[in-house]
């Protein structure tokens, strides 16, 4: 078996250096995300023969991603297949972007079947888009934003040590009124939440905190998914104060190094809102992502797509 071991704010050098260098832009890749979220997922990883190895667990089931690194793909995912089978496991690869299925069939042909769950799409933008909002398919969030600008007085500062316990209020606050608790989804992104910002500078992430009359309405954070394209993990603010969102979004975005040609604003999970104000915002593209499985493998189906959706809900 692969000695894989737990990712940990201490690895993000280690890791960085294979996925900033890479092509991948789904939010999977993004390190802050593999290592705030292990709590859930048991996120470890390996570095074997010049590859990049990352394995988690959905529904107690090992499960990989798509090697990153240079050197003999087919073998290194033949070696993810014979460390599954160690643990007498179906062989399961997740956040497999669409361009990427050619690739697998051309190295191992009709082994595999590949499904994909729409829900799980990243939504990605074109950073200036964002941050100038320009252009008729951009202008009620245009007017969000103007409307915010009349009404409040405002400073959009961003995120420091010891800004943090403001960003903690805040989301203890929309906790309460959304009723966080209650639900496991929004229980664990409390969770993921708080440990990114009690480790914010290790995890090498980015944020912006809006306020109005000194008052903190909004924040945001994110980091680097690959040399142009940023992701944002999480973005609240106080519902009460009209266009906060947007204006969050648009300041935060107006602030991120133009080397980041996209941001990438994750998944909608199926929750009808939530897909509804990431569509608003006109993507420049989808990031479909499928889950690969042997076809030789006997249920090897009982996990699909939509279990690794259920698994973070």
């Amino acid at each position: 078996m692969i000695p894989f071991k737990d990712i940990t704010p201490a690895d993000r050098a280690v890791i960085t250096a294979y996925t900033i260098a890479g092509s991948r832009r789904s939010c999977d890749y993004s390190f802050a995300n593999m290592c705030s979220w292990r709590f859930l997922f048991g996120s470890r990883y390996a570095l074997h023969e010049g590859f990049l190895l990352v394995k988690y667990q959905v529904h107690g089931m090992p499960t990989y991603m798509l090697p990153m690194g240079e050197g003999d793909m087919r073998a290194m995912i033949e070696t993810l297949i014979a460390d599954a089978r160690a643990q007498g496991a179906p062989f399961l690869m997740s956040g497999i972007c669409k361009e990427a299925i050619p690739l697998i069939e051309a190295l191992l042909p009709g082994r595999f079947h590949f499904s994909t769950d729409r829900d799980l799409a990243d939504y990605v933008y074109l950073r200036a888009d964002l941050a100038s909002l320009a252009g008729k398919k951009l202008q009620p969030k245009r007017n969000h934003v103007n409307k915010f600008k009349r009404m409040y007085r405002y400073e959009y500062t961003p995120i420091t040590k010891e800004r943090i316990p403001e960003c903690l209020e805040l989301e203890a606050e929309w906790c309460k009124a959304n009723n966080c608790d209650q639900h496991e989804g929004t229980g664990n992104e409390r969770r993921a939440l708080e440990y990114a910002l009690h480790h914010f500078d290790e995890l090498g992430l980015t944020g912006g905190i809006l306020h109005v009359e000194g008052r903190i309405v909004a924040f945001t954070f994110g980091s680097p998914v690959n040399h142009d394209t940023f992701d944002v993990h999480v973005e609240k603010a106080d519902t009460a104060i009209e266009g906060a969102y947007a204006m969050i979004n648009r300041e935060f975005c107006s602030h991120i190094p133009q080397q980041y040609i996209y941001m990438n604003r994750e998944e909608d999970l199926g929750i009808p809102g939530l897909r509804k104000a990431k569509l608003s915002y006109q993507p420049a593209m989808l990031i479909e992502k499928y889950v690969a499985r042997l076809k030789e493998e006997t249920g090897a189906d009982t996990i699909a797509a939509a279990d690794f959706r259920a698994e973070a809900e």
